[in-house]
């Protein structure tokens, strides 16, 4: 039986897990990374202090399960990069995290390239990807070593190798979609060209080995995190899709195996690739779900995020927000939009901020949907979500209620490190299949709407309104 260290690598912790073949969880350990939210839209984090969450992760994970591990795995973040030397391994600049907005002039001069982007890439053209991340820091910091996305540094530390997977190098904006390989031309639109870059690698490969976490173990299973959500929520046919609620909140859903491009304002990238097939998926995100919440904590609203529901209001009061505290990303792609609060009066009470807020996060859900929605043809008929905010009732509700959708929660809380350890469960046994990987599952919870399709309808319209203002 397979014994997995999967280690989830997030924008505000590394959560690190041991599982048997079956899921059974032998061992956790979880670590907090800082990120530093600078003036000018920058998001920065250390990288020693990312690596030293990694290794301290995952060594307390395995030290709890008391049994040496096969296989190492890591999902990561996707659209975070740095530059380091590749021959010490030393990092030569912070992190520049997927949040960043750095770089959307550098994206601005390249505007009337857009559409042969979005072609080859299936992206848009945004400094959320990374490939505009590489260019300012090229730009902006240093030329020496390389730069490339954090997972490829980390395996790099690990192993030694200087790899990429499938799934992270389609977030880039420099890979062809459909040969899911570096794209020359894009490279040099980027100023790119004359980087060393990694070799990309698919889903089930082992690329290497690694005593990091006691004896030797080998490492593969390597993909996005929202990707392995997607997995592990076995979202694995062409409309099933999942929504992770964690610092933003991301909606993913399976499109098989062609790589058609969205019509609604969706990115297209790769979903996973085993077995020499790969699938593909259509994604947008809410750039402040939790980060959000802890907007909220700052400005004395609420104290933790469990307090959400005894805080909320049963309804906004009229009040309707738009927590645009980072910009609107998918459909809209606007990185100026600002945050918004409409209809206060004397009678408004925090309760009916919270709400409203809650309710905005939903509202973007939402909208979300709907572009999935035109994308595959058909509404969506469920919703898999996981991650922390799925424990608030009145965030989730809120959220069936806009989609007119039925909403299953996910029973665990490491939806993530487990769609990553279906993966390395395939790396080391060729045999295997990923239906037969993933570990199946019951939702604990569903939610059905409350809301009249009119009543949701009517609230959509006046939230667009306000946001399309902000």
């Amino acid at each position: 039986m397979t014994t997995v260290l999967t280690i989830d690598q997030g924008t505000s912790g590394t959560k690190a897990i041991v599982v048997d073949g079956d899921g059974t969880l032998r061992g956790l350990s979880e670590r907090p990374v800082r990120p530093r939210y600078l003036p000018g839209g920058g998001v920065e984090q250390d990288p020693e202090e990312l690596l030293a969450s990694v290794l301290d992760a995952g060594r307390a994970a395995v030290s709890a399960a008391g049994v040496p591990v096969d296989v190492v795995t890591i999902a990561n973040q996707g659209e975070t990069v740095l530059a380091w030397d590749p021959a010490t391994g030393q990092p030569l600049s912070a992190m520049i995290v997927w949040q960043d907005r750095r770089a959307d002039e550098l994206c601005g001069a390249l505007a009337e390239h857009k559409d042969t982007v979005a072609e080859r890439t299936g992206l848009v053209l945004d400094p959320y990807f990374s490939a505009p991340k590489l260019a300012w820091l090229r730009r902006n910091v240093t030329r020496e070593g390389v730069v490339t996305t954090s997972d490829c540094w980390l395996v790099h530390r690990l192993t030694g190798e200087f790899v990429t997977d499938a799934t992270t190098a389609s977030r880039s904006l420099v890979t062809d979609l459909k040969t899911v390989a570096w794209d020359g031309e894009l490279l040099d639109l980027f100023g790119l060209g004359d980087e060393r870059l990694p070799a990309i690698v698919s889903c089930d490969a082992v690329v290497g080995t690694t005593s990091a976490f006691g004896g030797s173990a080998a490492v593969g299973g390597l993909v996005v995190d929202q990707q392995a959500a997607l997995i592990a929520e076995n979202c694995l046919r062409p409309g099933e899709a999942k929504c992770t609620f964690g610092t933003g909140a991301f909606l993913l859903a399976n499109t098989g195996t062609a790589a058609t491009l969205s019509t609604a304002g969706l990115a297209t990238s790769v979903a996973w690739q085993v077995r020499g097939e790969t699938t593909y998926c259509v994604d947008g995100q809410v750039y402040t779900a939790a980060s959000a919440v802890r907007w909220m904590e700052q400005l004395g609203y609420v104290t933790t995020a469990a307090d959400l529901d005894t805080v909320a209001a049963p309804d906004a009061g009229g009040v309707i927000a738009v927590p645009a505290l980072a910009g609107l990303g998918a459909p809209w792609w606007r990185p100026d939009a600002t945050a918004s609060v409409r209809g206060m009066t004397l009678s408004t009470t925090v309760g009916n901020l919270v709400t409203a807020i809650l309710q905005g996060i939903a509202a973007q859900v939402a909208e979300l949907g709907s572009a999935v929605a035109r994308d595959l043809g058909r509404p969506l008929t469920r919703l898999r979500v996981d991650g922390g905010l799925t424990r608030c009732r009145t965030l989730m509700q809120s959220v069936a209620d806009l989609m007119q959708t039925e909403i299953e929660v996910y029973p665990s809380a490491h939806a993530t490190p487990l769609g990553a350890a279906a993966l390395a469960r395939m790396a080391l046994d060729p045999g295997l299949s990923l239906a037969d990987a993933i570990v199946g599952w019951r939702p604990t919870v569903a939610y059905t709407p409350q809301w009249s399709a009119d009543r949701a309808a009517d609230f959509r319209a006046r939230w667009s309104a306000a946001a399309e203002a902000a």
